[in-house]
Formats: C-alpha cells, structure tokens, sequence
C-alpha cells in the first residue's frame, strides 16, 4: 500500500505502518501536552501505542482463522482509524468467512477481560465507556478502548468485521457476489450516516465515513473480480487490436497517434515483435514540454511494465499491476512477443458487465418467485 512503512515481519504477515499514523500520533502528543505537559504528552504517546498493539493482536485474530481455512494474510496495514489484514482471497464459504470475522472481535474481549481481572475486577461500566479520560488508571482506559474496538468493528460496513459478519449471513441465501454487493450498500448507508452526525457531533466521523464509504465500493468490486477469475483469464478479455510504436519512433509519431486514436499506453515493440516498454499518454505529454517532438520514445517510456501470460487470472493480474504502479500489463508469448494489453479500464468495464449480468439475473429470480407464488 502507498504512503506506508514496514516494521517488520511476523509469522509470515509483513506489519506496514500508514503515514497518517505518523500524524495522529503528532496529534495526541500534543492535545495531551496542552492537559498536563511533557509526562502527560509521552504517556498519551505510550497508551496509544498500547492500543494499537491490541488491533495487531485484534488483527492477528483474523489471520489465525484465516490460516485454518488455508487462506495466508501477507500484510497488515494500521491505520489511525484502526488495522486492516489483507486476505490472499476471500473465504470460498460463508461459515468460514463468519468464524474469521469474529476472531478479531473475540480478541479484544478476551483482552479487556484480563485487563479487568488484573485491576481486580471493581472497575465501574462508566469508566470503561470514558477511556479518552486522561484522568483515569491507565489499565483501565485500555480495556475501555477494547470494550470500544469490539463495538466499533461489529458496525455492519466494510472494513469493518461487520460487514463481513453480514455478508456471510446474506451469502448463506444469496449468491457471494450479490451478498457482497448488498453488504456494501448497506455499509455505504451507514457511511452516509455516520458523515451527517460527523457535521453535528464531531468532525472525525466524516473522515471515517468517507473510508468507509470507498472501501465498501472496494470491497465490491474485489469480489466481482475474484468471481470472474474463476471464470476468465486475461486471454479471454485482453485488448487484440491497438496501435504500437517501434523502438526508433519519436514522440512526435506518439503525438500522431495519441490524436488519432482512443489508446492512452502504447506498448513499445521491436522488429521482432518482443516488447521493450510502454509509453503512457502523460510520458508522451511530458515529453513534449520537456524535450521537444523528435525525442526518441526509448528514452521516456516505461520499462517497467509487468508481462503476463494469456492464463493468468484476471485478479492476479490487477495485483500485479498495482503491484508494479503500472497502468497496464502487456501479455505476451512464451518468447515474450506481445499478444495482447490489459489495463484498468478493461477491468473496469469488465465489473460493470458482470454487475449489470447480476442484478438481471436476481431480477429476473425474483419476478420468476413473485410470479410462481402469485
């Protein structure tokens, strides 16, 4: 994931660390400063620490019942809002996908139970709901905020554990793709929810509405994808017919073919038809303010681009794109010749075919019930 760092590697699980954590923590340090100074700033720091070391342990709840379905998590990203374990693919049932769901959840019950038990169980409920009180036991803020994850990831939306909580409950009538897409509308529902009391309340919720919201739409569209793959390989949907330039070409030959044509990559080949690189509408772009139109396309386009071959699975082939920040991934021969070019458009309109098949699909199920119930 972009604008993230690794900290390390547990049980083969990379842990990445967001950016934006980097200013949260900028920003407890100093509201806690401003309450009791240097000590009050440094133990802020520390309880948030804490906290986040609960969802890693939240998160690698996840990722042990993940791995007893014989599904691997290859990283974790924390977020200020929270952690997120990255699936290598979604559970192939919805039991399974339930089990994994609660496995967080279960985690921090069972934490703010031991912290409970150790301060010797007389804490009172008005406390645990108040752990952003500076004032109180620092354990018991801690099981607070535990208390606070369980509920908090139960919300029926993506990313949240909810959301997936409900998606295998509707799976188990629905068919996983149509149960993803009405969880994900559900959860939008509840973004929107949340982004109006955020204008009343507290300014924090509409930022966490608005990553709801997105992921929910992600969410979606991964399962579409994983659907199809099951189905497609790149060579059934790759792009056949397109314009390609030779290696000796200049930009001013991309610039004519840029204006005569709706492609925004062209792929770079040489005589022999093995492709050498891909020159992107903003390279040619670029080019031409920096360097002028007799420059040689060799010497801007990218060489970088992922080769597949035509029975890579359609997902896989998007998380080699965004693996590699390439717009496009050139499919090729066992000699490395181009055969075809996939890229995220083709992908896209490929989601919006399979969902326009869907939702007639349930319409049709439907008025087919409605009429044999009639």
């Amino acid at each position: 994931m972009e604008w993230s760092v690794k900290l390390g590697t547990v049980a083969g699980t990379a842990i990445r660390l967001h950016m934006t954590f980097v200013l949260l923590l900028i920003w407890i340090w100093f509201m806690h400063y401003r309450i009791g100074g240097a000590p009050a700033a440094w133990e802020g720091i520390a309880f948030i620490i804490c906290v986040f070391g609960c969802v890693v342990l939240h998160e690698f709840g996840h990722i042990a019942a993940a791995r007893r379905f014989g599904i691997r998590t290859p990283d974790i990203i924390l977020l200020p809002i929270g952690g997120v374990a990255r699936l290598e693919r979604n559970p192939s049932k919805p039991l399974e996908e339930l089990l994994i769901a609660v496995a967080g959840p279960l985690v921090n019950v069972v934490i703010a139970a031991l912290l409970v038990t150790a301060i010797g169980g007389v804490v009172g409920w008005e406390q645990l709901t108040t752990p952003q009180d500076p004032g109180l036991d620092f354990m018991v803020r801690l099981a607070g905020v535990n208390i606070f994850l369980v509920l908090f990831n139960l919300i029926p939306a993506f990313p949240m554990d909810g959301g997936r909580v409900l998606r295998a409950l509707l799976a188990m009538h629905w068919s996983w793709a149509h149960a993803t897409k009405v969880a994900a509308r559900i959860g939008q529902g509840v973004a929107l929810a949340m982004g109006i009391a955020g204008l009343f309340y507290n300014p924090l919720l509409i930022l966490i509405a608005v990553f709801v919201f997105l992921a929910a739409q992600a969410e979606a569209q991964g399962s579409d994808l994983q659907a199809i793959s099951k189905q497609v390989a790149v060579g059934d949907v790759m792009l056949t017919e397109f314009s390609v330039l030779g290696g000796s070409a200049s930009i001013d030959e991309a610039v004519a073919l840029l204006l005569a044509t709706s492609q925004n990559e062209f792929p770079v080949v040489g005589p022999d038809g093995v492709i050498e690189g891909l020159l992107t509408r903003d390279g040619i772009i670029g080019a031409m303010k920096e360097s002028g139109p007799q420059t040689s396309v060799r010497g801007v386009m990218r060489t970088d681009i992922p080769l597949i071959a035509g029975d890579t699975p359609i997902d896989e082939s998007l998380r080699i794109m965004q693996a590699a920040g390439a717009p496009a991934a050139a499919v090729v021969d066992r000699n490395k010749r181009l055969v075809g070019l996939m890229n995220r458009e083709t992908i896209g309109e490929l989601l919006m075919l399979r969902a326009a098949v869907e939702d007639f699909r349930f319409d049709s199920l439907r008025r087919h019930k409605k009429g044999w119930r009639g």
